[in-house]
This record gives C-alpha cells, structure tokens and sequence, in this order.
C-alpha cells in the first residue's frame, strides 16, 4: 500500500469519468489519516470505502473493492490549474477523472423534503426483544390523537427514509401523510443506522416482531389513536405487513402495499430475473442462463443447505466474464438466512385471511415485482376481504417513478421520487377511511 504524504491533498474532490455519452460524476474525499471514501451519486454509492489510497500530489491514486473489474485511478495534483488530473480504469478500459475542489452534487430530487417542516419530528428508539429499533416520528403540530401509519422497508438494508439512488421515498411519504393529518413512524431496518442487530441473519418471526414493537410504542403515547394505527409497506415490506397484520390481536387498521408481492418470493426472483435481462436487451441464451441460475438458487435457498447455495453461486461466478464477476463478499451478502426467508416466503396464507380495509399498488413498467405477476393473485387473494382495492398505475416503476423501460438503473436519472398521482392515490384513500382529527 503506497504511503500518503503528510498533509497530501486532504478534503473534498469531485468530477466526472468521461465516459462517452455517459459521463458519471464522482467525489473522492482524503483524510488526514491516508483513508479515502468515494461518492457516486447516479449509483447510490454513499462514502464507500477506498483501497490503496495515496493522496501525495505526484501519486494520487486509489482502488474500489467490492466492484466488478478492479476499478482504478492514478494520477497527479496539478498546481497551475489546482486540480488532479488522472486517468480511471476498470474492466480493461481507461477514461478520463479530473477532479477539483469541492463536494460531488447529487442529482436533482425536486420532491425532497426540507426543513424547517410544518410539523413536529422526533427522533425515537424502542426496544424489539434484545435490540434497539430506532426511528423518526412525525406528527402534525395540532389536533389529535392521530391516525397513524407505520412505513415498512423494502428488501435489503435501508435506513428511515428508505434512501436509495439519492432518492428517499419513505421521507417523501412521511413528510405528504403528515401534511394530510396522519402522524407517521418510520425506522432503520435491524443492521442500519442507529438501529441494532442483523439482517443477514434475520428471519421473518423477527422481522415482524420488530413490527410488533413498533405498535408496542405507539400504543403508549397518548397523542397516538391507538384504534386507528395502519401499516404501508414497500416491496418486501409488502410480505411483512400482510403477515404481522394477521397476527391475532395486531391491532392493525389497515394495510397498504406498495408493489408488495403476492407470490411466492422464488417466483418473484425468477420473473424479476428474465425480465430486467429482457428490457436490457441480453440474448435469449444470456436470459435462459440468468433464469436458469435464478431458479436453481431459489431452491437451494429454499432448501436451508446455504453452503451448498455458496458453492453453487461460486461455480456459477467462476464461469463469468471478469467485469461480471461478484467478489466473495457479494456471495457472503446474496446468501444469507434472510435471503433464504424472502426467497421461501408464500404471501398468500396473510393475504387471504386479511380483513381490514387494504390498498395494493403497483406499476406497469415495475420490473422487480411484476404487476402482470402479481396483480391478478392480489385480488384472487383479497377477495374475501369487505375492503380491498389493487389499482395499476400505467407506466410507472418499481419505486413508482415515471418510467421508460423500467429497469433498475432507470432509477437514479429519473427526479421524481414518487409520482404525484401515487401520493394522492394514497392519501386520498386515507382520508376516506381514516380521516384526521381537525
């Protein structure tokens, strides 16, 4: 590992990789200790860090673990000009990366909300068996006591608002349902941010039980009409509300879903699989080969035996060209007992035994949890149920963006955060049932 000069170039730097057509902006920032972070805010790449740093004005360079094909950079401070000139390289390819002073800008997000709010916000913690669970409450300034709604995660480890992308769809969703009357909890999943515990190892008992003590909390604050305390789930958190919903005395109101699956979690893998593959234009061998891989994980997840999916997911990554390989701690992270819970899951027990007023959302264009996949077993499932609703929203995605194709990296270029229409949709058939105390 190259030594960092005392001093070097600590601080904020940002620019752009030049790659044609495509310029992809970048911020590095030295520290006095030789340590390096990154941002790459169209990838949602938040302060990772860097490897093999050196920040001495004639050898600046660094590396990115944890990516596809080794990327790199190298270069040297430029004093007329006060900049770093270098080159990045991954994958075999070489681009130019100068960068200057100062902190890399996000892409627009319009929709985000700012403080000062028009309404209270509380940071809260609150015991889930033996972690922490920690959160933001917010509330509106007068009136009460509150209908509420309690914002579950999607897949994977979020924070409070959800962020990905440079978009936070759970901050948007608080700051709009608070406006409308409605006071609303959001948390860190286990693992993130203040709250404590694990998600790889995390099962669906606990999951929900970290659902359970969220009510536990709100229940004992007298602000809180404890009558009226509904959950709104996004993605996976379209699996767990369902489920903690169905609980004997769950106390839940109402349950909303927003592109939560209605079908087993191996199907949706499956599905997401071929079509992501499909609209990013692979060959049909390339997509058979993808599902292929997909379904056999699925069972092997399915089946408990994780090592044997490890074993599986290394010979498989063994036949991959070097930019598509996953480095080991990916393998770590794709095989996991929490993987294994989504993976094996069968919404459709909750589903059908459902008996409080329930909206189920999705988007045409949403390539992860397909409304062509889900939405007819949704309203096979909710039938029985006195109030239910399942509405498509046409062209819209899986965070319900206005969308083009519809894949995941369409994310991150698109401003808008939640479309407008999905917002009132919500609200709308809130205040309809549950309306606030004015």
């Amino acid at each position: 590992m190259r030594e960092a000069a005392p001093g070097g170039l600590t601080g904020d730097w940002h620019g752009s990789i030049e790659i044609p057509d495509h310029p992809l902006a970048v911020g590095v920032t030295f520290t006095d200790e030789g340590k390096a972070t990154i941002d790459i805010p169209a990838q949602g790449v938040d302060a990772a860090p860097l490897g093999d740093v050196s920040n001495d004005p004639d050898d600046v360079a660094w590396t990115l673990a944890k990516m596809p094909g080794n990327p790199s950079f190298q270069g040297k401070y430029d004093k007329g000009s006060d900049s770093i000139k270098g080159r990045f390289s991954q994958s075999g390819q070489t681009f130019p990366l100068n960068l200057t002073h100062g902190k890399v800008e996000g892409p627009p997000r319009p929709q985000e909300p700012k403080p000062p709010y028009p309404y209270k916000s509380e940071d809260v913690s609150y015991p889930s068996g033996d972690i922490t669970i920690a959160g933001t409450l917010t509330e509106p300034n007068s009136g009460g006591p509150f209908p509420t709604v309690v914002l579950i995660n999607g897949s994977g480890p979020n924070d409070r608002n959800e962020e990905l992308l440079g978009h936070k769809p759970f901050l948007l969703l608080a700051d709009t349902l608070t406006r409308a009357g409605y006071a609303v909890l959001r948390t860190d999943k286990r693992g993130v941010g203040k709250t404590g515990g694990h998600l790889d190892s995390a099962t669906y008992q606990e999951l929900t039980d970290d659902i359970g003590a969220g009510m536990a909390f709100l229940h004992g604050r007298s602000e809180i009409d404890a009558k009226r305390i509904g959950l709104l789930g996004h993605s996976e958190g379209g699996y767990l509300v369902p489920l903690y919903a169905t609980r004997p005395d769950s106390g839940v109101a109402f349950v909303i879903m927003m592109a939560g699956p209605s079908v087993p979690g191996s199907d949706v893998l499956v599905e997401q699989n071929r079509l992501i593959l499909t609209a990013q234009g692979a060959t049909p061998e390339q997509i058979s080969q993808q599902v292929a891989f997909s379904s056999t994980l699925a069972t092997l997840l399915r089946s408990g035996d994780l090592e044997a999916a490890k074993t599986y997911v290394r010979q498989h990554n063994d036949s991959l060209p070097a930019d598509k390989k996953l480095s080991e701690a990916d393998i770590d992270d794709l095989v996991t007992p929490y993987m294994a819970a989504l993976v094996d899951y069968d919404p459709a027990p909750a589903l059908s035994a459902l008996r409080v007023p329930v909206l189920a959302l999705y988007g045409s264009k949403d390539l992860q949890v397909p409304a062509a996949q889900n939405e007819g077993p949704a309203r096979t499932l909710l039938a029985a149920d006195p109030d239910a609703t399942v509405h498509v929203f046409d062209g819209l995605n899986h965070l319900m963006q206005p969308a083009d194709k519809g894949t995941p990296d369409e994310y991150a270029k698109i401003e808008t955060t939640i479309d407008p229409q999905v917002l009132t949709f919500v609200t709308d058939w809130l205040t309809q049932r549950f309306p606030p105390a004015r």
